[in-house]
């Protein structure tokens, strides 16, 4: 297992459009949330440990700050001909052991990762309501075998500031996780 920080695109980058299918079949598209106060872009997967470490955090998370207007999105970018627990099919199963109420998209081709510069799973990104970017990095300090729970302390601050119209105070600590399984020859140069 490869530790992987986020790349931390620069704050103010607009973020990239999308439009993915869901893992009910529907496609869903970056102009579905706009007019949100916040958005939250989650990269992830099915089988990455950091991700399985946060799983019921970002599950809780997600139910809070929907209810509180936020809009969240997850997409899994990963090659699935050699992670096949990340497959579709198994996003289907992964959101209903979960409870995931967000969407959770394919980005088969993984351009769309591409275009955020994602790096590792979880890599998180919050929009503000003119979808600029405010925050990206960690969701908190928890990392697995740590010892520190997982409480979203990180990312919980950067939607309370979003929400509130305020900006999000730097320093911003980068997400650490699995590298994005890319497909070979597809790594962007970012990432080599």
């Amino acid at each position: 297992m490869v530790l992987t920080p986020s790349t931390m695109l620069p704050l103010g980058t607009l973020a990239p459009d999308f439009s993915l299918p869901n893992v009910d079949g529907k496609t869903v598209s970056l102009a579905d949330f706009s007019g949100q106060s916040a958005l939250l872009v989650v990269f992830m997967c099915n089988h990455c440990p950091f991700v399985k470490h946060v799983a019921a955090g970002l599950a809780e998370l997600g139910r809070e700050y929907q209810a509180k207007g936020a809009a969240v999105v997850a997409i899994n970018s990963n090659d699935v001909a050699n992670y096949p627990a990340d497959s579709p099919e198994q996003m289907v199963h992964e959101v209903e052991e979960r409870g995931y109420t967000f969407p959770y998209l394919y980005d088969e081709d993984q351009s769309v990762a591409k275009a955020y510069h994602a790096a590792c799973t979880p890599d998180f990104y919050v929009f503000d309501k003119d979808q600029k970017l405010a925050y990206r990095g960690q969701m908190d300090d928890s990392r697995p075998d740590s010892g520190i729970p997982v409480t979203g302390k990180d990312l919980r601050a950067a939607l309370d500031a979003v929400l509130a119209g305020n900006s999000v105070p730097e320093p911003q600590k980068p997400s650490i996780g699995c590298n994005i399984k890319w497909k070979e020859g597809n790594a962007p140069a970012y990432f080599q």
